[in-house]
């Protein structure tokens, strides 16, 4: 228990310097102190800075896989399954904000063998979201003509884009954000069919006004 408070310490300690100071104004020392630990609490767990840069993003991505796959299992029609993906994904934004600033902000410094691992797991992520419309496409509730692949990537970049403007403190929740992604995405790719059981299954924003909760 206290090893992996140490690790979550030292992530934590090290995502703050980073988004005050830059990644190369950091270093292993004042991650280290600000952590409250040593040199050998820091290297126990990380080789290096891009291992723990790395180490940042595959706690989001993984926790976006993982959430996107116990959607895929647990619905059985791809509206119900992409609406639950999208669902999962806007709220790591929200759940994970710190880390995925930092990653975005920091990630051109990563070594190659790092960046090869991070692009297959996004690239994991975005097969089964292509998957899920390829499946609704064949089903009748994703419109045929607008290519799956496109539909994908629209999809992710339109979603990854929010860690631009989105804050905790702002004036719509995330969920209130993602009640709009979702309703602009599904009004954007499904047939009547899809429109149908969307609005059934209440996915859709329908007459209800986002409103600020602040």
């Amino acid at each position: 228990m206290e090893k992996k408070a140490l690790k979550q310490r030292i992530l934590e300690s090290s995502l703050e310097l980073f988004q005050k100071n830059g990644y190369h104004g950091v270093t292993v020392e004042q991650i280290v102190e600000k952590a409250n630990t040593s040199k050998g609490g820091f290297y126990h767990y990380f080789k290096s800075k891009d291992e723990l840069l790395y180490e940042i993003h595959d706690v989001f991505i993984s926790y976006v896989i993982k959430k996107a796959q116990e959607t895929y299992d647990e619905y059985e029609t791809p509206i119900l399954r992409l609406c639950g993906m999208l669902h999962s994904f806007i709220k790591v934004f929200d759940v994970y904000n710190p880390y995925i600033t930092v990653f975005y902000q920091e990630s051109a410094y990563l070594q190659a063998a790092y960046k090869e691992v991070i692009n297959e797991k996004r690239d994991q992520y975005r097969k089964l979201i292509e998957r899920v419309i390829k499946e609704g496409q064949e089903r009748g509730d994703f419109r045929r003509e607008v290519p799956a692949n496109i539909a994908t990537m629209s999809i992710i970049g339109m979603i990854n884009w929010s860690y631009k403007w989105y804050k905790r403190d702002g004036p719509l929740s995330i969920e209130q954000i993602g009640d709009v992604f979702r309703d602009l995405i599904v009004h954007s790719i499904a047939t009547e069919e899809g429109l149908t059981e969307a609005s059934e299954q209440n996915q859709l924003l329908g007459k209800k006004e986002i409103v600020s909760e602040k």
